[in-house]
């Protein structure tokens, strides 16, 4: 065994193992890309036929990746896409990065994961190492994974290796792509641990090893519950200041002056994206198992769920005050992605905003220069084109994603009225803008 690890450790080193990605989302794209750059032989795996004919004609379809990323890793030959899982039999490392969501509002859908496993599970080759990045609750990887793939006569520790490293992709962060942010290894045993270690340090700048696979799934969903809970505080917070009609942001400017003991947060109209929403309700849902019910986890979640609500609520309050019924009137949600400078809707908040709206009747329109058009449920919208005299013709701008290239100057100098949940009017004391 000790010459295995050795023979494995040497193989990484000098870049002959050839890793397998499978799923080539937000997640796995930047990763496959970031092993090919560093001279290893690449499979991405995706049975998206959309993002296989991007790969194809050498195309991004996310942020973080760039088109001439993409074209230099396949022009490299160090980069291919395929649909066959057929193909894994020749890899030495398989890396899951597939979708986690919720089946219910509490309950977490492992079913991707699930049936990546029973499909890699008939196409390996002895003493392959095999790693979870997909969020999931603690005890998953041993307790779901690890059986499926011992289901076809192979073992753990002899036939193959498992391990869990948590994904910690921030889409559209600059300042910390892939290889810049710390990776948590935790495996099903301390060799699975040395392996995983072995290979992600020659991409990533610092790893860090922990205990078991259990101890590295409960710390993702430290991360997303710390971020999910303080922001649901801060929500509650700005609803509070409203009443007392103080100014939220002018509060957590000053608190954060502090320089120890505290760390800003900020209230919004929601929380999106692929971890936040979502994944410390994977805990929430485990601890149920072991008799513990998280009631911080549920209130937060509540609370921020609430949120696109409440936005509607102080707007329809706003245009009332203006003699407007809301029922009678246009409004344009400014923002649909659920984050500033990224093409994603997952869990927008600037979604739930329309719908809410256009439940209630109101005539709405939504501008985003990255989103052209919206096509979910009953939503069928096209992006407008800010002109003043288009401006003029709403009742109420909400700006509910604070994309960096909008001039939101030629909105506030053409528009009615602005309800401004991201503070993009930071110390304007122009009466037609009303803050969250």
């Amino acid at each position: 065994m000790g010459r295995f690890l050795q023979e494995f450790k040497d193989k990484v080193r000098k870049k002959r193992i050839k890793i397998a990605v499978v799923g080539l989302g937000y997640v796995g794209l930047p990763l496959a890309v970031e092993f090919a750059r560093k001279g290893f032989t690449v499979l991405g795996l995706d049975i998206d036929k959309q993002r296989l004919m991007h790969i194809r004609k050498r195309e991004s379809y996310i942020t973080d990746i760039s088109d001439k990323q993409i074209k230099a890793v396949c022009s490299s030959k160090k980069f291919q896409a395929v649909s066959d899982f057929k193909a894994l039999k020749n890899t030495d490392v398989i890396i899951i990065c597939v979708p986690t969501p919720l089946k219910r509002k509490y309950h977490p859908n492992i079913s991707y994961i699930k049936q990546a496993v029973r499909s890699i599970s008939r196409n390996i080759k002895s003493g392959v190492l095999i790693i979870l990045e997909s969020t999931t609750y603690p005890g998953t990887t041993e307790e779901v994974i690890l059986p499926l793939l011992e289901e076809n006569n192979l073992k753990h520790n002899r036939d193959f290796y498992l391990s869990f490293s948590p994904e910690r992709i921030d889409p559209g962060n600059k300042r910390y792509p892939v290889n810049k942010i710390p990776k948590i290894v935790g495996g099903l045993s301390p060799r699975a641990t040395e392996l995983a270690v072995s290979v992600y340090e020659n991409i990533i700048d610092k790893v860090v090893p922990v205990s078991s696979a259990r101890a590295a799934e409960f710390a993702k969903l430290l991360e997303n519950t710390y971020r999910l809970i303080n922001i649901g505080l801060i929500d509650e917070l700005a609803m509070m200041a409203h009443k007392m009609k103080i100014n939220i942001w002018e509060v957590i400017e000053a608190a954060a002056t502090k320089p120890f003991g505290f760390m800003p947060f900020y209230p919004g109209p929601g929380v999106g994206g692929h971890c936040i929403p979502k994944d410390p309700l994977y805990l929430h849902w485990k601890a149920k198992h072991f008799g513990f019910r998280s009631r911080f986890i549920k209130l937060a979640s509540d609370i921020i769920n609430y949120m696109p609500e409440y936005v509607a609520h102080r707007v329809e309050q706003a245009l009332k005050e203006k003699g407007v019924e809301l029922k009678n009137s246009r409004i344009l949600v400014c923002g649909a992605a659920y984050k500033k400078d990224v093409k994603d809707l997952r869990k927008s908040p600037g979604i739930d905003i329309i719908d809410i709206l256009q439940k209630k009747s109101g005539e709405v329109s939504y501008f985003d220069p990255l989103i052209p058009y919206l096509k979910l449920n009953h939503i069928d919208l096209k992006s407008i084109r800010l002109e003043a005299r288009g401006l003029k013709d709403f009742d109420c701008v909400i700006i509910a994603t604070d994309h960096t290239g909008v001039d939101y100057g030629f909105i506030l100098k053409n528009s009615n009225l602005i309800f401004d949940t991201r503070n993009v009017y930071k110390g304007c004391k122009d009466r037609k803008i009303i803050i969250l």
